[in-house]
């Protein structure tokens, strides 16, 4: 297809403030290691980080760390040590990248924010929410530093999220808390955490604004934004940076709504994207849909961290069901019903399923699902094999040559 004229991306004002945010976020963390001055928890990206804060805790997010590792592409120097240390090359590539480079000594930190290792543990808690593997990988951070390990396990495959899924939860959350008041110090004020809750509940509420203003044609932003912006909500739910951040950003995306500013110039198709982000390769990717006039303008991925159960009258049973409720905990038919949803709702021309080699649990294109979709919704669907880090998995000009046959496809109908 001819590339002349190509679209350029356009940047957002919001983006100095976020890379403030993020550093703040890094900084205090390595003050706090280096000082004693506050005791740090590690947490799953879907766990109960509004628990640990309520209890004083800074906390520290291994996935990010993970996606950072991919986005600088420096995942594959590091994948190969954990594979020598008995972790499996066919094993979650963010744990293998991200204790490959805890074995090495090594940080994208460092070039980023001038930071020599990541913040040493007080805690470690995951939830099997989003991935089984989270347990081993915080099991290996408890071994090498000699710190307690809490989790909590989740139901799968729900069909409907049921008031006994929400309980068992629930009652695993509460359970933690002695032992989590103990590392702290301190008993856990319940009024501080209606408190968290409440920011945590406000910044989803943002996050799914932000995120719903690609419903306008032309959208004013595209996944590949999205997954750079979804930051704060990640790593500072529950605090009033993030809620602030992304006021300034809303306010930014609906100036772009009505000035007609479109983030593909000349967009003429519409796409979903399911799965993970394939870090290394977002800025290559999103160049191609810009070339290609596409706008992705929808993910499962990014819709991940909308928890519109949160509650601050019921703190511990509101966050059981948001984080029971999100995609991957479901069943193939809710998956499929909810994607349909968001098809119509941002009115998409074609669907682009992720396989990720090393991630499983966040691939849904292996058991037929995108040909169940295409065959009742009438909409093109193409599988995109890759990784979420290992970019070895990844064939660039294989990948190249099916998104331009698949837009070809889109162009015919």
């Amino acid at each position: 297809m001819s590339t002349s004229g190509l679209p350029q991306r356009k940047e957002f004002r919001a983006t100095a403030r976020l890379k403030q945010l993020m550093a703040d976020h890094f900084h205090q963390l390595d003050e706090a290691a280096k000082t004693g001055s506050a005791k740090i928890a590690w947490c799953t990206s879907v766990g109960p980080a509004e628990l640990l804060r309520a209890m004083g805790f800074l906390v520290y997010f291994p996935e990010n760390h993970g996606a950072m590792l991919g986005a600088t592409r420096t995942a594959m120097d590091y994948i190969p040590a954990a594979n020598a240390a008995g972790y499996s090359p066919d094993i979650c590539s963010y744990l293998t990248s991200d204790v490959g480079a805890f074995l090495r000594g090594e940080t994208p930190l460092r070039r980023a924010y001038g930071i020599e290792r990541v913040p040493r543990p007080d805690v470690l808690v995951y939830n099997t929410n989003q991935c089984r593997d989270v347990q081993d990988w915080f099991h290996f951070y408890g071994r090498r530093f000699g710190v307690p390990v809490l989790g909590i396990s989740s139901p799968r495959g729900v069909e409907e999220l049921s008031s006994v899924h929400i309980a068992d939860v629930a009652a695993q959350l509460e359970a933690m808390v002695p032992a989590l008041e103990k590392i702290a110090g301190r008993p856990l004020d319940m009024d501080r955490l209606r408190e968290v809750v409440a920011l945590s509940k406000r910044c989803s509420d943002l996050w799914k604004e932000v995120l719903d203003t690609a419903r306008s044609v032309p959208s004013p932003w595209t996944f590949f934004d999205h997954t750079i912006h979804m930051g704060p909500a990640v790593v500072a739910r529950g605090t009033p940076e993030a809620v602030e951040y992304y006021e300034i950003l809303l306010e930014e995306l609906r100036e772009r709504i009505e000035q007609g500013m479109a983030a593909v110039d000349g967009e003429r198709h519409r796409l979903y994207w399911e799965g993970m982000p394939i870090w290394g390769k977002l800025r290559d990717l999103a160049n191609l849909f810009m070339d290609l006039r596409c706008c992705i303008v929808a993910s499962t991925y990014c819709n991940s961290w909308i928890f519109s159960a949160f509650d601050p009258e019921d703190p511990f049973r509101s966050m059981a069901h948001a984080y029971t409720d999100i995609f991957i905990c479901h069943a193939e038919p809710w998956k499929e019903r909810y994607i349909e949803e968001r098809i119509r709702e941002f009115q998409v021309d074609g669907i682009l399923f992720h396989d990720a080699k090393t991630c499983p649990n966040n691939s849904n294109s292996r058991y037929g699902m995108p040909q169940r979709l295409q065959e009742r919704l009438g909409l093109p669907a193409l599988v995109v094999h890759g990784d979420l880090n290992d970019l070895r998995c990844y064939s660039e000009e294989q990948v190249r040559t099916n998104i331009e046959a698949f837009v070809e496809q889109l162009e015919e109908r």
